[in-house]
């Protein structure tokens, strides 16, 4: 297979992977969102480590956690994916799997209202139409739903925020991963024992399949962010970019086919609103990175 194919089949897997998290942390709805987003924390740790040992590129996280600029950035991306989890994760257990979905969807969109208030960009046209077309979709979700959604809007500003950050440290995807939890770790597993030291820990006290997930966590963190970042090497920005609207239409089909959330005429309105945006953006991406690709041939 060649690079590009591998590059394609690997972005594909990772937004799959990610697309069907709703039916794993579902399967955990049992046990407390904190505790779950804990172990995701230590075992995700422990996993990354390993694989860091064992490819030899430890030497990679050694000066990630020696840099002070470097490590300041990384606490601080580190708090924002915390967010992220947990939020998801409560989202996940407690049936809002629907709303986390929009979360990702308008994700991308966040970006670039960042990249215009933080780093003055400049947009066409046709890209503020497609964020004007979002920011309605969503004020009309909070007029016809009577509630703001602001798990869906938390979702997308803490990974957009986090995305951000992660561009400003020169660090790879895995030994940032790795840095991230490390610094999240005695955090994670001292509330972890405390729980266990109240009589309230999960682990050890419930079935041997939530004790097999909550280990699971580990490796189904950073396994497709591995891949990910594999594919973002190999492929080009706009494909990726076309491509991750994958993971969060497998969640909504999950929320809506399999976990049986409901989704009225009212949220499907909303919704379309939100895909027509995507869609418009999608195409000017492709449109803006197509002229590119031209202008360089040619010059």
């Amino acid at each position: 297979m060649s690079t590009p194919n591998r590059g394609l089949v690997s972005a594909i897997t990772a937004f799959a992977i990610w697309g069907i998290f709703p039916l794993f942390f579902h399967a955990l709805r049992e046990v407390p969102a904190l505790q779950v987003i804990s172990h995701r924390i230590a075992w995700s740790c422990l996993f990354v480590l390993g694989w860091m040992y064992f490819r030899g590129e430890l030497g990679s996280l050694r000066a990630a956690l020696t840099t002070g600029s470097v490590l300041l950035r990384l606490a601080a991306t580190a708090a924002l994916i915390t967010t992220n989890w947990l939020v998801y994760i409560w989202g996940v257990t407690h049936g809002r799997v629907v709303e986390a979905s929009l979360g990702y969807f308008i994700g991308p969109l966040v970006n670039v209202t960042l990249g215009v208030i933080l780093l003055s960009e400049k947009l066409t046209l046709t890209q503020w139409t497609a964020v004007a077309l979002a920011t309605a979709g969503v004020g009309y979700l909070t007029f016809a739903t009577g509630s703001l959604p602001w798990l869906a809007l938390t979702l997308a500003v803490s990974f957009a925020l986090y995305g951000f950050l992660r561009k400003l440290v020169k660090v790879d995807a895995l030994p940032g991963l790795a840095a991230e939890t490390l610094l999240l770790a005695p955090v994670a597993v001292g509330y972890l024992l405390w729980c266990e030291a109240t009589g309230t820990g999960a682990f050890g006290h419930t079935d041997l399949w939530n004790e097999v997930l909550m280990i699971g966590s580990g490796p189904i963190t950073a396994i497709p962010l591995f891949l990910f970042a594999y594919a973002t090497r190999q492929l080009p920005y706009s494909t990726v970019g076309v491509l991750q609207y994958i993971a969060p239409t497998g969640q909504f089909i999950c929320g809506v086919f399999l976990l049986h959330e409901p989704f009225d005429r009212t949220r499907a309105l909303g919704f379309l609103v939100i895909w027509a945006a995507l869609v418009i953006y999608a195409g000017e991406g492709f449109r803006l990175s197509r002229k590119q690709q031209t202008q360089t041939v040619t010059a």
